[in-house]
Order: C-alpha cells, then structure tokens, then sequence
C-alpha cells in the first residue's frame, strides 16, 4: 500500500470513528431527556406576561394559542401582537380573547417598523401592553401542556439566571417533505444541542420559548438591542450572559408543528437555519459536518477502502442513528426508516455544504442579505 493510501486509510478510518463517537453521544443525550429531577415549586409564582408575535393564519394556530390560554399558573397575561390589521391571525385572538374573558388577554395591532426584524418590531409594539416583570416569549406555532410556565418560569426565580429556554420537538403534518423537515429539528439539530449541553454548553436560546425578566432586558438595551437581527433568540440569550448571568436549558420540551408543502419550502427552511447557524458560531458550524453522522461514516469507509474495521463502525453509527428520536418515522417499517435516515442525512450534508455559498435567505415573503453580526437587510425583488 501506498504512503497516500496509507494517509486516506487513515484519514478515514479516523472520520468513520468520529462519525460513529458523535453519534452515539447524541443518542445516549436524547434518551436521558426527562430523567434530571426538575426544579422544586416556589411557594409563590410571580404573575407573567407571555407575547405572541404573530404573523398569518398558520395551521393550527388556534389550537397553539389556546394551549397558552389552558395554563395551570395562578396569574399570567397573554398579549398578542400583529402588524396588519388585516392579518388573519386575528381571528383566532379574537376568538380566545371571547372564550377566555376571565384571563387577561391583550391584542396589540400597530404597524410601526423599528428596524428590519418584523417579529422584534413587533415584540416592541407589544410591550407597552404588557403588565408584568417576568416574561415570556414563544413562537406562534408553539403547543404547551398546561403546567409549562410553572416550570419555565421556576428556575428564573434564582437571580443568577439571566434566561430559561425550551427544547423543541417537531411535529410533522402528512407528506415527505414535512417528515424530513421534522428529523432535521428531531434528529440533527436538538441531539447537537443536547450534546453540547452535556459537554457544558450554554450559547444557546430558542424562539420555542425565551423566559426572563423585564429588569434583565432592560439591561441589554430591550428589544431594540437586537431589532435588526435575524438570530433574534440568540442574540437575548448571548447579551444576558455578557451580564454575567447563566443561561437555562428547560427540562420542559415543547412542540412545533411542522409544515412543509414542498421541497423547495423545505430547502429555503434548512438553509435559513443553516446560515442562522453560521452566522452566530461559524467555527462551531465549520466543525458540525460530523454530525451527520452517517454520511459521514460512509464516506470515512469509502476513503478506507471498505475496511472491515470501518464497516463496522458504519453498522454501529447507522443502529446508534436510528435510536435518534424515531418517534416520527416509527410506523415505517426497519428498512424504510434506514431509507428515511439515509436519505435525510444526506440532504442535510447537501444543505450544509450549501449554506456555505452565500449569505442569503428567505424569510416568509421576503429575501435577506446576513451580514457577519447577524443582522439583516432586505434584497429588492
């Protein structure tokens, strides 16, 4: 043999075993989600206000904004908030805000644009309406179970933590291509975060839900600190530990429906969150190839020749992938979710090849430029 094929032997060898060591991190992180004890209940649960940027009739928003309305907390405010007075999301405030007259329900409509992120120029609006000092901030297309502020909001009373943050879980509607785009939130980017929270990470915060206080936004500059940003969620996340305070992964994890109509929806989804990623931790992108395990567990053997030792590590990584939160491709058969796993990991290496390419994304209707600190400018049609 050769000194260079000695080298790419090598050099595969070392991929594959990679491949294979992340991937089994990340299914051995996955699995023990739920089994840290929780935070134990205060005796008293100070009143909140949670904002609900929102944009559109998205599928099943009713039943997202309801769950926020069905909380088992003793005080707590929902406002939410829309641009357009046109916009069909209003019908399903309006229809909450009569079905719950007991609870405090507010709806901010107000067109004012403060900078180029629509959904902070809204936040901003909205907050003239909001009562209370604790706060929290979640997605349109969020579901919560009822005892979700307690328990988000539990770990804020400790005046160290600057921010408590969600995982989520996608939820997939019928079709491939919302499949994929749910194993892309399930089974790529969560286990990452998970695995870095184990490693000791905590450069991270999620539009899921963002919990904290008013005082400490008040510290950073409000939302107009990050009202040009595209990586908004990251960003509060980033600012509250430059205060020196700590940033909370939540035990409670939440869900998002997931909705794609097509591939190209699914690919404009994948490379915005792609670029988002690379634009806020770019060594830390540069090195996430590996974790598509799989693939990259292929291409280590490829490089070694098919040797037993990396064929090996290729059956291990593939048993150790599909332990990944199979929950949404369980009704397929073992051969098709190899199919599935296979042929979502490869995609996701496509895009993430991709993503290096240019800075552009689309966001709903529009097309953005990100610059290197994150915030946006619009592309003219």
């Amino acid at each position: 043999m050769s000194t260079a094929q000695l080298w790419l032997s090598g050099l595969g060898t070392a991929l594959a075993a990679v491949a294979m060591g992340y991937t089994i991190l990340a299914a051995i992180a996955v699995r023990r989600v739920g089994r840290a004890p929780g935070a134990r209940r205060p005796v008293t649960l100070p009143a909140v206000t949670v904002l609900k940027p929102l944009c559109g009739a998205e599928p099943g928003l009713y039943e997202h904004l309801r769950s926020f309305c069905e909380q088992s907390y003793p005080c707590w405010q929902v406002v939410f908030g829309v641009r357009d007075p046109d916009d069909r999301a209003l019908e399903a405030a309006r229809r909450l805000c009569s079905e719950f007259p007991q609870l405090d329900l507010q709806i901010a409509v107000n067109p004012a644009q403060h900078g180029a992120s629509s959904k902070v120029s809204n936040l901003l609006n909205m907050m003239p309406l909001a009562r209370h000092d604790y706060l929290v901030l979640a997605d349109s297309d969020i579901l919560v179970a009822p005892d979700y502020l307690e328990r988000v909001i539990t770990p804020l009373l400790d005046e160290r933590v600057g921010i408590v943050t969600c995982p989520y879980r996608g939820r997939p509607r019928s079709g491939l291509w919302s499949l994929l785009a749910s194993m892309f939130i399930n089974e790529w980017f969560m286990p990452a975060v998970r695995v870095a929270a184990a490693l000791g990470s905590r450069a991270f915060a999620f539009g899921a839900t963002i919990a904290l206080r008013r005082a400490t936004l008040a510290r950073i500059g409000g939302f107009g600190a990050i009202v040009d940003q595209l990586p908004d969620d990251y960003r509060l996340g980033e600012l509250t530990r430059r205060l020196g305070l700590r940033t909370v992964l939540s035990e409670v994890e939440v869900e998002t429906l997931v909705d794609e109509a097509d591939l190209s929806d699914l690919v404009r989804h994948e490379l915005r969150w792609l670029r988002t990623i690379r634009t806020v931790q770019p060594l830390g992108f540069v090195l996430s190839g590996i974790t598509f395990g799989l693939p990259v567990a292929v291409a280590g053997s490829v490089l070694a020749a098919g040797s037993v030792t990396t064929l090996v590590m290729v059956a291990i990584t593939a048993t150790a992938r599909l332990m990944i939160n199979s929950a949404p491709r369980s009704a397929c058969s073992l051969p098709g979710q190899l199919w599935l796993v296979a042929l979502n990991d490869l995609l996701g290496v496509l895009l993430w090849c991709w993503s290096f390419t240019t800075r552009r994304v689309h966001w709903r209707d529009g097309r953005y430029h990100i610059a290197r600190d994150g915030s946006i400018h619009p592309i003219p049609n």
